[in-house]
């Protein structure tokens, strides 16, 4: 007998693309929002943003400006950024929306705290960045800075450095629910992501140096912590195999047969 998810309903395929189209739009409609409640406050958003490079610059030196419009832009640009970041739990619930119809009730119950902690992740990847990434990175870089040359940072070329880390950052901290997944699913066992550790290591590093400035300091501050969360995915995914083996209820994910896929069509 075939297993349907709770609440699946068969639907065309044109009632999911319309569906799709409606929460696209949602997610454009809450970034736009959030963008135009923010504009009035963009050079406060830039001010707050700059202020770990700022703590670091030499008596008398200043952030420059070297793009004629970069004064009026560059704030403009961050802004929308920190909208669209602002936005992730909107995006990650109407992801959520479409998707949960066709989940099973056990599959539910394990897939509302990854997306919590997905969003709490995000966050928290953000603010490890900014205030302790930021401020060991600039004082470094502020002492190393030869005798002679005066700090003066371009506002946008600050800008795009802060956005990679930013970005590098809040997705590397999503290594804890990613492990957790390719255990939970059956994909990888427990023991097998142990003896990987080693290339693991190494992936941790290369990945540092792909996603953040041509700068070792950088890149072990971004790879240390990716390992990290990497461990901490493993335990979380030991403990719920445990139980599921204890129960003997597994997931659904990893105990499906042919016949108990949930099409949402």
């Amino acid at each position: 007998m075939t297993t349907r998810p709770e609440g699946d309903q068969d639907m065309p395929l044109v009632a999911h693309l319309t569906e799709l189209r409606t929460r696209l739009l949602r997610c454009v409609l809450a970034v736009l929002l959030i963008f135009i409640a923010l504009i009035p406050f963009a050079q406060e958003i830039y001010t707050l943003v700059s202020a770990p490079l700022r703590a670091y610059l030499p008596e008398g030196a200043t952030m420059i400006a070297t793009g004629v419009a970069s004064p009026f832009l560059t704030p403009f640009k961050l802004t929308a950024w920190v909208a669209l970041f602002l936005s992730v739990p909107v995006i990650l619930h109407q992801a959520w929306g479409f998707i949960a119809p066709g989940l099973y009730r056990q599959e539910k119950r394990i897939a509302l705290p990854l997306l919590a902690s997905s969003i709490a992740l995000f966050y928290i990847g953000m603010s490890f960045v900014y205030f302790l990434v930021f401020p060991l990175m600039f004082h470094f870089f502020a002492s190393v800075t030869p005798e002679g040359v005066a700090m003066m940072t371009d506002i946008n070329e600050y800008l795009d450095f802060v956005l990679t880390l930013f970005f590098a950052f809040g997705v590397a901290f999503e290594i804890p629910v990613a492990t957790f997944l390719i255990v939970w699913i059956g994909l990888v066992d427990v023991e097998a992501l142990k003896r990987s550790r080693p290339y693991v290591i190494v992936g941790c590093f290369v990945v540092g140096m792909i996603l953040t400035p041509p700068d070792v300091f950088s890149q072990t501050l971004l790879a240390v912590p990716m390992w990290l969360l990497f461990e901490v995915g493993i335990l979380f995914g030991a403990m719920v195999r445990r139980d599921a083996g204890e129960t003997g209820d597994g997931t659904a994910l990893a105990g499906r047969g042919h016949d108990d896929q949930p099409p949402r069509a």
